[in-house]
């Protein structure tokens, strides 16, 4: 269990890591350990379509940010099968969550999202459901389907923040405005369904004020778990564009380190932290290069956390 009673001397640990990870919190609730299966269910987004804009945000590949996920040439089972196998040769005794991750996986008919979790719900050893999305893809007969998953299994709703500097969202064509997502976050909260949010840092202009803001803000936001991601430009995205034209800047993976641990110091010591950092595929990444050494990175965060002896919430401040 989480040690609450960590002092300035005594630093809170989730296992042997000085932050709320996602494999400790699995552990926590199934008493072993539980991967995610990443799948590609063929949906599209609202701001590619053209039904709220085109394009889609300008970081967003090809395969709308499911680049590892199985291929939507395949059926969800097969899907399944093939990412669970190749997952199984490092954690042959895991259980598993489905997560539908590329493009927008609300934005269907509730009927069609039955048809789609329901299958993968009903595979052996799935445990529960992850599902990414966008705020402004929830009508109400979704998050009433949702409310009814979350009775019945371990229900995770992904959106993507990203930032809350609007004048950020624009150049990245997020296409809804942080009063939207905070609306959303409210309506699944009401049916006590668990949110993760997404950030980026390293965005287009952003300073790392700018980004320890979007930060701040989702630690007190009724969100139960975040996704802090270092920004990949990968080819043939609209990004490259804004590259081109010198209005991004890559990271170096010191200033990302310390950006990861001013963040966690603040967050919520119950709030889940399900990511860190990721890479991207090699052939389509144009940079941060560095990103390419996942656990070089994660490394790093460990030691920087431990050099300042701090963790995990040390400077949080519950809201009176």
């Amino acid at each position: 269990m989480i040690d609450l009673k960590a002092t300035p001397q005594q630093p809170m640990l989730w296992g042997d890591k000085r932050f709320h990870t996602w494999n400790y919190e699995m552990r926590e609730q199934f008493g072993g350990k539980v991967f995610k299966v990443m799948l590609d269910a063929g949906f599209t987004c609202p701001n590619r379509d053209g039904s709220i804009a085109k394009g889609g945000c300008t970081f967003c590949s090809a395969r709308g940010s499911g680049d590892f996920a199985g291929s939507r040439r395949d059926d969800l089972v097969t899907q399944f099968n093939n990412i669970r196998d190749r997952q199984h040769q490092k954690w042959p005794e895991a259980n598993y969550i489905g997560y539908f991750q590329a493009y927008t996986n609300t934005y269907a008919p509730v009927e069609e999202l039955r048809e789609y979790y329901e299958v993968i719900l009903q595979q052996p050893g799935v445990v529960g459901l992850s599902i990414a999305t966008r705020p402004d893809c929830l009508p109400d007969d979704v998050v009433d389907y949702l409310a009814e998953l979350n009775e019945r299994t371990y229900l995770w709703v992904e959106m993507g923040l990203q930032t809350v500097h609007e004048s950020t969202s624009e150049l990245i064509n997020r296409a809804h405005d942080t009063a939207c997502y905070l609306d959303a976050v409210r309506r699944l909260r009401e049916r006590g369904i668990r949110v993760c949010a997404h950030i980026i840092y390293g965005l287009p202009q952003e300073t790392h004020e700018m980004m320890l803001d979007t930060g701040r803000a989702v630690a007190k936001m009724d969100v139960q778990g975040i996704k802090i991601h270092l920004l990949h430009l990968m080819r043939k995205t609209p990004m490259v564009r804004q590259y081109e034209a010198g209005l991004l800047r890559f990271l170096e993976q010191d200033e990302y380190v310390k950006l990861i641990v001013d963040s966690l110091e603040f967050l919520p010591p119950e709030m889940i932290v399900h990511r860190l950092t990721g890479d991207a595929p090699r052939d389509l990444l144009i940079g941060p290069m560095w990103s390419l050494k996942k656990w070089e990175v994660l490394n790093a965060i460990d030691d920087e956390l431990r050099r300042r002896d701090t963790w995990q919430g040390k400077l949080w401040q519950p809201e009176n």
